[in-house]
């Protein structure tokens, strides 16, 4: 097999016939990383850019004008020997450029292993020595992921970065049931210290005006919880539990078409980012600092009026309080509907 060794090797890339991006994390990482699609696109228009993702996330990339080949990881069955099998297909395409965002050992062995004639990764990755370019990563002094994502590609783009994007098409857009002025919210995070309360959501749908219909929009899993939700507002109308019933494109159209939508730091708010629809994110545990905020031209940041001095406590979030209080979830209602429903 063929290697290149060291990051201080500085090649002229020159023409490139293909390019690869290696994003194996969750929804909302990979949507993120869309925004430097775009960029590449930009400055490579007769380019070949193919993606690495992790299986469940292709879909988000359906119908995708000018995104090549999908190399999909499963990593909860065979994970290894799928990570070698792909590994083998990428080595015969002979990429000349391949930027990792990922900062684990598994695609770091990898993006070594690739025979790409140029690799780039960030700094943490623990085989990033033996990357071509690395840059560091730093969370917590306010730079946002994509502009993060994009110090590894600077002296090739030029301009500002791109805003993440997925392209939804119309039949997309049609599996809707709403057909009147309605708001959406994703209630539901994987980490429980990033969602508003429950019961918050349902001050925010009693705070709404009732000709206002409310899609509850998450994975199938979630659609018991959004049920409770609406069990306590019995007597009002216009509520849709649509989770599970969309796909995550199919979400993403809808969410474009609503008056606003309000969603926890977490996958929907970059849903809403990459169809530039309007939003209203909710920041419990985790902070904006960190640089995962809402980027559509109408958008909005919420937290509690009184900061708990605990918070951050974590950049995923947690399963629970630490401190058993959580004041961090609690924010003003009234405040969500008059920010940003005017």
């Amino acid at each position: 097999m063929e290697f290149f060794f060291g990051n201080k090797i500085s090649l002229t890339l020159g023409l490139m016939e293909r390019i690869l991006l290696i994003q194996t994390s969750f929804i909302g990482d990979v949507i993120l990383a869309s925004a430097l699609l775009e960029d590449l696109h930009i400055a490579f228009p007769d380019t070949k850019i193919d993606l690495l993702l992790r299986k469940g996330n292709e879909s988000l990339f359906k119908g995708h004008p000018f995104l090549g080949h999908l190399y999909v990881w499963d990593k909860k069955n065979d994970k290894y020997r799928g990570l070698w099998k792909l590994l083998k297909e990428v080595r015969s395409k002979k990429y000349d450029l391949l930027i990792n965002l990922q900062r684990f050992a598994s695609t770091g062995l990898f993006t070594v292993l690739s025979a790409a004639r140029e690799t780039r990764g960030f700094i943490k990755n623990p085989f990033s020595f033996l990357f071509h370019k690395t840059v560091a990563h730093s969370i917590g002094d306010g730079t946002h992921e994509i502009e993060r994502n994009r110090f590894l590609v600077d002296d090739l783009c030029s301009g500002k970065p791109s805003r993440p994007r997925l392209y939804p098409n119309d039949f997309d857009l049609s599996r809707t049931p709403l057909k009147k002025e309605f708001v959406c919210m994703a209630p539901n995070s994987v980490w429980f210290t990033k969602m508003l309360p429950h019961e918050k959501w349902v001050e925010l749908i009693r705070e709404l005006p009732e000709n206002i219909d409310v899609a509850l929009l998450g994975a199938p899993s979630e659609h018991g919880v959004c049920e409770k939700i609406i069990k306590q507002l019995e007597g009002r109308s216009g509520l849709y539990n649509l989770c599970g019933k969309l796909s995550l494109l199919e979400s993403a159209a809808l969410m474009k078409s609503a008056k606003m939508n309000y969603v926890n730091d977490s996958a929907p708010l970059h849903l809403c980012t990459a169809v530039n629809a309007p939003q209203l994110a909710f920041f419990c545990s985790t902070s904006p600092s960190f640089g995962f905020t809402p980027l559509s031209e109408k958008s909005f940041i919420l937290e509690a009026d009184i900061r708990p001095t605990c918070k951050p406590c974590g950049l995923h979030g947690k399963k629970a309080c630490p401190k058993g209080h959580f004041d961090c979830g609690d924010i003003n209602m009234f405040k969500a509907v008059q920010l940003a429903m005017n």
